[in-house]
């Protein structure tokens, strides 16, 4: 790590609540019309419900033709759909959309936005340490599901062509993969010009699925009785068993909630709940609802034939095609809210000191939280293509899936306890039966999908488990570095002043990047120690990067003179700003006159780290711990330096 990378902020950037206009935490500069928030719940429909919005294509049909299958009658149907929709209610509606929404990091959501929220409060607890393992482990989750969902939504949508042709069945995998890389490819224009391509498709999509459940449950009235509780206690009642295991692939009905949540930063909960209560949801539940009255209207032989694939059984034959092509676009669409809700996650760790710095683009003057990072695009990318290539069609892939969004589910109630009895203290008589109801129907969900584990929930697993070690080794390495440097600060200026008459003083100005406002870089004293010279004119120069779109000529320095050609700069920039450091000091004359790039020098600190005799951690996660150094964005690149300028000057350290 070069310490001319500015440390990592604790808190994620701050939105303008969608809904009110007003700043939540901090003020963008203006508030947000109407019409601003109509665009942002329509752009939210295409870019963060899609998928839980194709959980009916596979989610109803894998609940009784999956690896544990149940009857198909009316006792069951209505059992499953009524389990369905209080799932929604429940995990969906209240749990994330009504409660978690709620507990943002400055318009940021996730997991880690949960530990942003707590730690705080519980710095001083034996727990605190604790509730960031569980937040770290969720994230860690969220990017095994990020895998999977791209690669089960478009193979289940494109399987749909093995109903109109089953000679089709060869070009499935291709079709797939080829939908899949075009999906990844496209992330580079950014969410908000995604959204405004994807949002018009999917729609279209959702208002197909109201209206084909519609059309069925007209023809059969009666499923809608399931909406009453005791369907799916009868349910449980019958066949217990098969009840409980029934719930690994009904969870597959509110997979994409962890997604809701992440994706918050995006779009701002104001809209996003516009877009749920009053067009998604009623959509999701007309089409489970008709799915189940299709298949009780239909006799016992072509109930099992239409079970196969009751989503597009539910379509004419005639009109078939067309719906397996808006599908397959829809699908393609879902894919969309994990790869966003993986940016902002990525993006909060980094903040949060979990993750190496990458780069990180911004797409939206308006919209801090609405960012591309390659490097994650181009890793879910590769996962992906792996994953569809080993299991190979959509039913082997739903017995992968479930385990990492269930595990993440679960560990979002644990963060959720905490959050209503310490940081909003709700009363005990209130917060006991909602957490207890939460862990009730979450934990049963990851009970289920736990019996899955060895017909493929190992993938999300061991993605997970490679993740959490990433994040931990990185943090845990950054903070030994830190505490090793801190034992060895001194103060800049008494630096300076003992600097003064020690070394030979040249001409020239002399850069020196550093991370944080205290302390003399780790490079001064190098440079000090080894080469006893010091420039005309030192300025230890902090980058810091602020949360709003751009920042006013006027703010953009901040300058102490510490006297003897000592100089300390603070440079700020807005997030969708370049951090071009020389455009900046070329315009700036307050460090005792004018920068000239040909007679400047920046000096950055490159630290190498050696085994201590009294190791912080283990050798092996030393060593990766040093590989994901290197691998960290160079300062040089990320502010631009002119390479024939930059000295980097190492130091070993021991952790």
């Amino acid at each position: 790590m070069s310490d001319g990378l500015p440390e990592p902020a604790l808190d994620a950037p701050r939105v303008v609540n969608a809904a009110t206009g007003k700043s939540e935490l901090a003020t963008h500069g203006g508030g947000r019309g109407a019409s601003n928030v109509t665009k942002l719940a329509l752009g939210a429909v295409g870019v963060v419900f899609g998928d839980i919005g194709t959980s009916p294509i596979y989610a109803f049909r894998e609940t009784f033709v999956g690896p544990h299958p149940l009857a198909i009658d009316e006792l069951h149907i209505l059992g499953v759909v009524s389990l369905i929709f209080w799932s929604m209610t429940l995990v969906v509606s209240i749990q994330y959309v009504g409660i978690l929404m709620q507990a943002d990091n400055k318009g940021q959501g996730g997991s880690l936005a949960l530990v942003a929220l707590i730690s705080g409060k519980l710095s001083k607890s034996r727990y605190s340490g604790l509730v960031v393992l569980l937040g770290v482990f969720a994230t860690a989750l969220f990017y095994g599901d990020s895998m999977i969902t791209p690669a089960v939504s478009v193979l289940s949508a494109v399987e749909g062509l093995t109903v109109v042709e089953a000679r089709l069945q060869p070009m499935v995998l291709p079709i797939a993969l080829v939908l899949l890389i075009a999906l990844f490819l496209i992330q580079k224009s950014g969410t908000e010009k995604v959204g405004r391509l994807f949002a018009p498709v999917m729609v279209i999509y959702f208002i197909v699925l109201a209206v084909l459940g519609i059309y069925h449950l007209i023809q059969l009235p009666q499923v809608l009785l399931a909406l009453n509780p005791w369907y799916a206690v009868q349910f449980f009642l019958t066949d217990k068993l098969l009840a409980f295991l029934a719930l690994g692939s009904v969870v597959l009905a509110v997979t994409g909630s962890e997604a809701l949540y992440s994706d918050m930063g995006h779009f701002g909960r104001g809209p996003m709940r516009i877009s749920w209560f009053g067009f998604v949801m009623p959509c999701l539940l007309l089409n489970y609802f008709g799915q189940a009255a299709m298949i009780l209207s239909l006799d016992e032989i072509s109930a099992a034939r239409a079970m196969e694939n009751p989503f597009f059984n539910l379509a004419p034959e005639t009109l078939r095609l067309p719906l397996v092509i808006l599908a397959t676009c829809a699908t393609f669409i879902a894919s969309q809210a994990v790869i966003s809700g993986a940016f902002s996650i990525t993006h909060q760790a980094m903040q949060l000191g979990f993750i190496p710095r990458l780069s990180t683009r911004h797409t939206s003057e308006h919209e801090v939280g609405q960012i591309y990072i390659p490097f994650v695009n181009f890793a879910l990318m590769i996962g992906v293509i792996l994953l569809v290539l080993i299991f190979q069609n959509s039913s082997n892939l739903a017995s992968a899936y479930g385990i990492a969004v269930t595990g993440a589910m679960l560990i979002d109630t644990c963060l959720m306890t905490v959050l209503l009895t310490v940081i909003w203290r709700w009363k005990l008589w209130l917060a006991v039966p909602v957490v207890l109801v939460f862990f009730i129907v979450d934990g049963g969900y990851f009970a289920a999908n736990a019996t899955k584990v060895a017909d493929g929930g190992w993938f999300p697993l061991l993605i997970g488990g490679i993740a959490f070690t990433l994040l931990t080794t990185w943090n845990k390495g950054r903070r030994l570095m830190r505490d090793r440097m801190t034992e060895a600060a001194l103060p800049l200026n008494v630096f300076a002043k003992s600097a003064h008459g020690s070394a030979a003083r040249v001409p020239g100005t002399a850069i020196f990047m550093a991370s944080t406002n205290v302390g003399v870089p780790s490079a001064l004293l190098h440079n000090i120690k080894h080469n006893k010279v010091l420039h005309e004119r030192v300025v230890v120069l902090t980058v810091e990067v602020a949360d709003v779109p751009w920042v006013e000529p006027s703010e953009r320095y901040e300058v102490a003179n510490l006297s003897e050609g000592f100089y300390r700069m603070t440079l700020r920039y807005g997030f969708m700003e370049e951090t071009d450091v020389p455009a900046a000091l070329a315009q700036s004359h307050l460090c005792g006159g004018p920068f000239e790039m040909m007679k400047t020098s920046f000096f950055l600190s490159r630290q190498t780290l050696l085994p201590s005799a009294k190791p912080g951690m283990a050798i092996w996660r030393e060593k990766l711990f040093s590989w994901m150094m290197r691998n960290a964005a160079s300062a040089m690149e990320f502010f631009r330096l002119p390479t024939n300028r930059v000295v980097e000057l190492g130091s070993q350290l021991e952790i």
